[in-house]
């Protein structure tokens, strides 16, 4: 099953549908509930990370018989040291979207801690691929 959601740079209001949608296709597929949780903390952290960063982007998750595998592509400012970017507290976001409540640095540091595998992949100026699974 392959579900597909776009995401809309700047759009707070929209943060969050994809992963509660993918919330609701897992509680249906009887997933463990923790391992669901865990799943929604990642997916969120990556669909508010395109929000707060990018123009756009694309979320598509493929979940197997045991795992799910979630690709997201931005276009948007690149990401310059990703080392840099999994330290909890390093944000680049704008004081804006920090005054929102959003940008405290931890997005890519709660993905890492949900997920079972991650890889990412940056060019400044063009964008960013985040890649991660979970199995169950």
């Amino acid at each position: 099953m392959e579900l597909v959601f776009e995401i809309e740079g700047g759009d707070f209001t929209s943060a969050g549908n994809a992963s509660s949608k993918i919330k609701k296709v897992l509680k249906q597929l009887n997933i463990d509930s923790k391992t669901i949780k865990r799943i929604v903390i990642a997916v969120y952290e990556a669909e508010v990370n395109i929000v707060a960063h990018a123009k756009k982007g694309i979320l598509k998750a493929s979940i197997g018989s045991h795992f799910i595998e979630v690709k997201l592509t931005d276009k948007g400012p690149g990401i310059e040291d990703v080392e840099k970017a999994m330290e909890a507290g390093f944000s680049t976001a704008s004081k804006q979207v920090r005054e929102m409540g959003f940008g405290a640095g931890m997005g890519l540091p709660n993905i890492k801690k949900n997920v079972d595998e991650l890889d990412i992949v940056s060019e400044v100026g063009k964008g960013t691929l985040v890649k991660f699974k979970n199995y169950f």
